[in-house]
């Protein structure tokens, strides 16, 4: 479990301390300071027992499948092993959520017994884990480490014009380009069939889709070089992308008092999943401040009050149920004032709880590693979308990473539940063309050193061959994810996720 301290920063608030304390039920928390708050956290976490983690372990593991040791991996477990197997993987990936009984840590189990595409986006270390150590001999890109249909769509680009391209950098991480390829082809077979209601045999069509629209697009760029001037708006965008940019039009003011502000415009509405603490506004405007000035933030005029006076916070507030990987970590929404002052033209900021990526001590050993939580995901975002939302980044407070990004009226993902089998194809196809392209910027904006794209070709080697390896690689990964999905709906009902491994000695 993650001890507690106080943040180096001195970020961390006697209100923040005292709802950690409450959590641990640590008695006379309500006349305690805030530097009492702080040692008595720091006490209860020294006097914890340790949580058992497998980390080490599947990172020796990894390191000896890319020396090309013949080692036994937990993917040809069966039975009661790999029962054992997921149980145990799926606790210490969301240890701190069970330790604290985050009632979102139980509403995200829930949503992973209820769908086998919800079980394989919630489950990515599980995935990963399966993979330790492979393709060590492929090229390596910044890959963007949770590919799969939902996680492509419209967002904000510099200039707060919609673009659609990859919307998810949380697992980013420097890795064989195979292992986004891999799991794209995973995530578009499961979706077509779970969301798609696809049969066998047009699963398997849309996954080599995905796969042919990689290898294409990868051996244009290979020939052009274009791929920092590829960018997907609406003007130039395949015709299904097109009707998702019409979908996702909406007017900022209709959008901000439709989903978000209070009748005066003053403030976030109180719902279900959106709860204000307006009495932390002050801190989030220091948290703001930092920000700007620690990403170098050229703050837009968009983003500045009347008269130009700077980025200033109007209401705070805690988002709830959000994502599925991520449900059960923290998540702030934070209104900014904009240049005319109603509340017309607002804008929102969202902070999100960073932690370590699925992939960090799985993949091969390279020298282009980058595990520092959020710093990380703005990394990815920075690379992969080069001309991305401006506020793109990372801030430290409470004791945890946070990233940030803006909230935008026409950020949108396509409705899976109504593509045909004709859509599900292109819409495959497209991505599997997005992906090469941000795999592409690797040697451009990222650490890479060599040029990627004719690298990745000579490894692809047959394209033909290629596409039916990961054709085959998707059909007998999600037949096992579809066994692990039934044996966790199992131990779900039985409680095995509401306590953790604790080491006994």
């Amino acid at each position: 479990m993650t001890k507690t301290t106080r943040n180096p920063l001195g970020q961390t608030t006697r209100q923040a301390l005292y709802e950690q304390a409450r959590q641990r039920d640590i008695p006379g928390r309500a006349t305690m300071s805030k530097a009492e708050l702080a040692a008595a956290l720091e006490s209860a976490a020294s006097s914890e027992p340790e949580v058992a983690a497998r980390y080490e372990t599947f990172k020796r593991l990894a390191e000896a499948v890319a020396a090309g040791e013949f080692v036994l991996r937990p993917r040809v477990l069966t039975g009661y092993e790999r029962r054992r197997h997921v149980r145990q993987t799926l606790r210490e990936d969301h240890r701190t959520r069970i330790a604290e009984g985050s009632e979102e840590a139980s509403d995200k189990f829930d949503k992973l017994a209820g769908s086998l595409f919800s079980f394989f986006r919630g489950t990515a270390l599980l995935f990963y884990r399966d993979m330790a150590g492979d393709d060590a001999w492929m090229p390596t890109v910044l890959a963007l480490g949770d590919v799969h249909p939902g996680n492509f769509g419209v967002m904000p680009n510099i200039d707060n014009v919609p673009i659609f391209s990859v919307n998810d950098f949380d697992e980013a991480y420097y890795a064989p380009f195979t292992w986004d390829i891999k799991r794209g082809a995973v995530g578009f077979m499961i979706a077509a069939e779970a969301e798609g209601e696809l049969k066998r045999k047009h699963q398997i069509k849309t996954v080599r889709h995905f796969v042919k629209g990689y290898i294409e697009a990868m051996q244009r760029l290979a020939r052009e070089g274009t791929e920092r001037d590829e960018e997907m708006r609406h003007d130039n965008a395949p015709k299904l992308i097109r009707a998702l940019f019409e979908d996702a039009d909406e007017d900022r003011a209709e959008w901000l008092v439709d989903d978000y502000l209070d009748e005066t415009r003053g403030g976030f509405r109180p719902t279900k999943k959106l709860v204000p603490i307006s009495s932390r506004r002050e801190e989030f405007q220091q948290i703001t401040d930092r920000l700007v000035a620690e990403n170098a933030i050229d703050v837009p005029a968009r983003a500045q009050g009347p008269e130009c006076q700077g980025i200033r916070v109007k209401d705070v507030a805690i988002r709830l149920g959000q994502g599925t990987a991520s449900l059960g970590l923290n998540r702030y929404y934070v209104l900014i004032e904009g240049p005319a002052g109603d509340g017309t033209d607002d804008l929102i900021i969202e902070y999100k709880q960073a932690r370590r990526s699925a992939l960090s001590g799985l993949v091969p050993p390279s020298a282009y590693e980058v595990d520092t939580l959020a710093e990380r995901i703005s990394h990815a975002q920075a690379v992969h979308l080069i001309r991305g939302d401006v506020f793109y980044g990372h801030v430290e407070f409470e004791g945890h990473s946070y990233l940030s990004r803006e909230r935008a009226p026409f950020r949108e993902d396509i409705d899976l539940d109504d593509l045909s089998k004709s859509d599900w194809r292109d819409y495959a196809r497209i991505c599997g063309g997005v992906l090469a392209t941000v795999h592409a910027l690797s040697d451009e904006a990222g650490k890479l050193d060599y040029d990627i794209e004719p690298a990745i070709i000579d490894a692809i080697g047959p394209p033909a061959l290629f596409a039916e390896d990961m054709v085959e690689f998707a059909v007998e990964t999600a037949d096992r994810l579809r066994r692990d999905h039934e044996r966790f709906q199992e131990d779900h009902a039985r409680g095995a996720f509401e306590h953790l491994d604790w080491v006994h000695r």
